[in-house]
């Protein structure tokens, strides 16, 4: 029997595009957008305890055990599951806090997705991604690990198969509130949505915005500063600086390049250039624990290493 789980990546999210196009009568807005996972990783550890308990190591500065999306999302499925087992959940974070990346969301669906293989409940994906919407809008995107379409507020899904992509991604040193950006009264809420026969050709993905890019820049220096940088350096590698755009609600900005050389020489020359911490990463055709999560073999990604011994409590 496993009894304990090790190496199991969350994988952080870019919206290439983000459209409000209405709002609902109890105040969640419309959304169209594309979700594309990335290689920038968070990792998580869950160690199986026998007695029920379900807590987190080194828990998030100023996040309250009761608010923290690992520890929620195993609450939620040991209460819909009537599992009796218990968890200990580490989490290694790289993925930046309050950067539009998704992933809080993102460890939230690993830790349903590791549990449905630590806990033996072979739930079906879309049974898990149903309870993962109770986590958040985001959250059902990284159960179903796959790049997809997206519209209403965030949850209802189309797979979208996109040509593989770098991107430089910047991280300036600033956290955006959510529900700050949406509240605002300058935001956008009746964009026109696209269609989405041929958003999988070229860059024809790239061809809308984010329209809670425009609140977040009058807001933030930082993020301006970070967005322009990356502008300028979109012109000097001979990409339109109009493809240098914000993702989610903020803080984060990216560009995206055909070529991992190409990324790479655009992150050297933004060195000296940004107070934004600069990354190049690449896109994924799947979440990596997707496959093995469900039971099935999947010999492109590594999979977390299994720990089998006996099961006790602490």
């Amino acid at each position: 029997m496993i009894s304990e789980l090790r190496h199991c990546p969350a994988p952080a999210k870019l919206n290439l595009f983000l459209h409000v196009t209405g709002r609902r009568a109890d105040g969640y807005h419309l959304l169209e957008t594309v979700f594309e996972l990335i290689d920038l990783c968070d990792t998580l550890h869950f160690r199986l305890l026998e007695d029920g308990r379900i807590e987190r190591l080194r828990p998030l500065p100023g996040v309250a055990p009761e608010d923290d999306l690992t520890v929620r999302a195993a609450r939620l499925l040991a209460a819909e599951s009537g599992c009796r087992q218990g968890v200990r959940i580490e989490v290694d974070k790289r993925i930046p806090m309050g950067g539009g990346l998704g992933g809080g969301s993102s460890d939230a669906a690993t830790t349903l997705l590791a549990l449905n293989r630590l806990w033996a409940l072979h739930w079906p994906v879309q049974r898990l991604a149903a309870l993962a919407l109770r986590l958040g809008a985001d959250v059902p995107v990284f159960v179903h690990g796959r790049s997809a379409y997206a519209t209403g507020v965030g949850e209802r899904l189309r797979p979208l198969v996109l040509p593989r992509r770098w991107y430089v991604v910047l991280s300036p040193p600033v956290s955006v509130p959510t529900a700050g950006v949406f509240a605002s009264p300058d935001l956008t809420r009746d964009t026109k949505p696209l269609r989405i026969h041929g958003l999988s050709r070229g860059n024809s993905v790239f061809r809308g915005r984010n329209d809670l890019q425009s609140v977040v820049v009058a807001r933030q220096p930082r993020v301006a500063a970070a967005l322009e940088a990356l502008r300028q350096a979109a012109r000097e590698a001979g990409v339109p600086a109009s493809l240098a755009r914000m993702t989610g609600s903020g803080a984060c900005v990216f560009l995206p390049l055909d070529e991992e050389p190409a990324a790479n020489e655009v992150k050297a020359w933004l060195s000296g250039r940004t107070d934004a911490v600069v990354t190049v990463a690449g896109s994924l055709t799947g979440h990596p624990l997707r496959e093995w999560a469900f039971g099935h073999a999947s010999a492109s990604h590594r999979q977390p290493d299994e720990q089998m011994g006996s099961r006790q409590a602490g």
